[in-house]
């Protein structure tokens, strides 16, 4: 299922101390497999005001998606202001999609008032939340989340990121998990996958957002994950671990820490000792219910995600993560 996607990375000399092999189960032996998460910032913004060039890229980005198992998307934006009905920016979300294999797909983002979005307090409001899932397990229990609060429009004089031009917030799909995903009868273990997209900006009001940001998903995945396996995955615009001046002083690494503490997660980059601890894509993980995971490679892909010139398709590296999971013994 991942095997070309394993194979990039021997290409490259990852070394691991594990073997993995595909999907697969024993019949002596609880049910478990493998598979391989990606999240990535596909930089989806107009190209008319992005830094990036996302009318080529998508299109570039598209086919590599088909190499993971499940696909974890920001900035890929499928609703907008009729505004901006005239520019090619409208084609992004198709193009992304377009060469990407997977059967499951969460549906289009449903608008502002479908999410709890007062519009009449979000004037600057352009885009929707940018989140997506790409799966090759089936999905279920779909829900969009936007966060509480943002600062930053149009006008970038007050030190704004521009974060209220977007519903950010994020998304949660319940991913059903099986040795044999063919097989409609096989037996499915659930995992509350989320993709999230934090607040932006280095002042002091972005920073009591970003901590009020995770201090809201922590409180629903205890509320609404009890006691189940999950994935959590995304751009948090926190620099942790780092002298990052929009660290904050190490604000960043405590509110991470404190959202791991909460909710029970691990952070795959400490999990698996990588060296990009302040990168501010991440994955993190728990076990829960009959499921339990462990993660075996951590990767951030960068020398796949390029243009023919080399340059980087987006201004985030793709960040993987590949999972182990084992059901219920007999």
């Amino acid at each position: 299922m991942w095997g070309s996607w394993w194979g990039r990375r021997l290409a490259v000399g990852l070394a691991v101390v594990v073997t993995l092999g595909a999907t697969a189960c024993s019949h002596h032996g609880p049910p478990s497999g493998d598979f391989v998460v990606l999240s990535y910032n596909v930089a989806g913004l107009p190209q008319e005001i992005s830094q990036e060039n996302p009318e080529e890229h998508m299109p570039l980005i598209s086919p590599l998606l088909a190499d993971y198992d499940v696909v974890l998307t920001q900035e890929d934006f499928d609703w907008w202001r009729p505004l901006l009905d005239s520019l090619d920016f409208i084609h992004y979300h198709e193009r992304l999609r377009a060469q990407a294999d997977h059967e499951f797909a969460t549906a289009q983002y449903p608008g502002p008032e479908a999410t709890g979005v007062d519009l009449g307090a979000r004037p600057a409001l352009q885009v929707g939340d940018g989140l997506g899932v790409l799966s090759r397990f089936p999905l279920s229990d779909e829900l969009r989340v936007p966060w509480s609060g943002c600062f930053g429009g149009f006008d970038t004089s007050d030190g704004g990121a521009g974060d209220c031009l977007a519903a950010k917030g994020f998304a949660r799909v319940t991913v059903l998990l099986s040795d044999d995903p063919e097989d409609s009868k096989a037996q499915q273990f659930p995992v509350d996958v989320y993709t999230l997209h934090g607040e932006a900006g280095a002042t002091e009001q972005d920073q009591l957002l970003q901590q009020a940001d995770f201090v809201e998903l922590a409180d629903y995945i205890t509320q609404h994950s009890v006691g189940r396996a999950v994935i959590v995955g995304g751009d948090t615009n926190l620099h942790t671990h780092s002298d990052h001046p929009d660290g904050h002083g190490g604000a960043d690494t405590t509110i991470w820490d404190t959202f791991l503490a909460t909710t029970g997660l691990t952070d795959s980059c400490a999990a698996l000792h990588c060296r990009q601890t302040d990168a501010i894509d991440k994955i993190a993980f728990r076990s829960g219910g009959e499921l339990a995971l462990e993660p075996a490679v951590i990767a951030f892909p960068t020398e796949t995600f390029v243009d023919p010139e080399g340059q980087p398709l987006s201004d985030h590296p793709p960040l993987a993560v590949a999972f182990r999971w084992q059901g219920p013994g007999d």
